[in-house]
């Protein structure tokens, strides 16, 4: 039987990336299927008062998470193949971490290109059009975990939890047993969480 996970993501976040790769590995040695939902880092901190740099780059994180939002209400097959694309450009790209509204711009429309996707999506990267849908979305993982947390936010059949984070990828079998693991414990209905203090930075 085919084992669901729902994966909020957003395309900026480097743990994020790490974390859907290691899904998209498990997609191999595993019966499971994927529902790719967008959630934004610049909705989590709205408001907040955080380091001028980091809130910098909030603002350019606004328009990559309103393509998504788009493409998640008209054509939400297509968030798989395009979250691969532009998180490739972005983070194998070392195109991360843009300061400033429209950052991310150029990116977008390449990565609709390349996805075969309507050019025109990549207009609402700078105006708030689709801001409630995307808050929509990303309200729907803050209902499933809280909101004392980033992301990526993974549900594991029933229950969602924010991570695993990780900083490496686990391939093949190992990302399978990895996977194992991550079922068991949302299976048990009083885990709330594991945390230590990361030692090293995402590594590709």
């Amino acid at each position: 039987m085919s084992e669901k996970v729902t994966f909020w993501f957003d395309v900026s976040c480097p743990f994020c990336w790490i974390t859907s790769r290691w899904i998209k590995e498990v997609e191999q040695v595993r019966d499971i299927t994927i529902d790719w939902v967008p959630m934004s880092l610049s909705v989590l901190n709205d408001g907040r008062d955080l380091d001028p740099d980091y809130m910098k780059k909030m603002e350019a994180n606004w328009g990559p998470a309103r393509v998504f939002a788009a493409v998640a209400t008209r054509e939400p097959e297509k968030l798989d193949e395009l979250y691969t694309i532009l998180g490739t450009k972005i983070h194998h790209g070392q195109q991360g971490g843009k300061q400033g509204y429209g950052a991310y711009n150029e990116l977008i429309r390449e990565a609709l290109a390349d996805a075969g996707l309507d050019p025109a999506y990549a207009d609402v990267a700078d105006t708030d059009t689709v801001d409630d849908k995307l808050r929509a979305f990303h309200q729907t993982a803050m209902d499933e975990v809280g909101n004392d947390v980033g992301t990526p936010v993974v549900k594991f059949g029933d229950t969602a939890f924010f991570g695993p984070v990780l900083t490496r990828i686990p391939r093949g079998e190992e990302a399978g047993e990895l996977f194992d693991a991550s079922v068991r414990l949302a299976s048990f209905p009083y885990f709330f969480e594991i945390k230590r203090s990361r030692t090293e930075t995402p590594q590709l």
